[in-house]
């Protein structure tokens, strides 16, 4: 996917359980802090996991003074809200990287 404005790159990491919707590698981008972008369907579950967090990381403010990363400033992790060990769903954890 084309990041020329930079952005943030959001990319399915993992998934616990089964998520009929994403396979692990897949990804979205939020271009400009509020334009996305998407080759495959979206799921609104994990759009509100992403929702609290995808402007302030779109403006520079750090994944870890966020608390969503222990180490690395531009690289920040969510999960969908989706409790798989209840719903025979999936969880997926995400990763979202912040592209200058």
């Amino acid at each position: 996917m084309d990041m020329k404005a930079g952005g943030l790159l959001i990319k399915v990491k993992e998934i616990k359980g089964f998520c009929p919707v994403y396979k692990e590698g897949d990804s979205f981008i939020i271009l400009e802090g509020y334009k996305l972008k998407t080759e495959k369907a979206i799921c609104m579950h994990s759009l509100t996991a992403i929702m609290p967090y995808y402007v302030a990381l779109s403006r520079g403010i750090l994944s870890k003074e966020l608390g969503l990363a222990k180490e690395d400033e531009n690289i920040a992790y969510v999960q969908c809200l989706d409790p798989c060990h209840y719903t025979s769903g999936g969880t997926v954890i995400f990763e979202i990287e912040v592209k200058k």
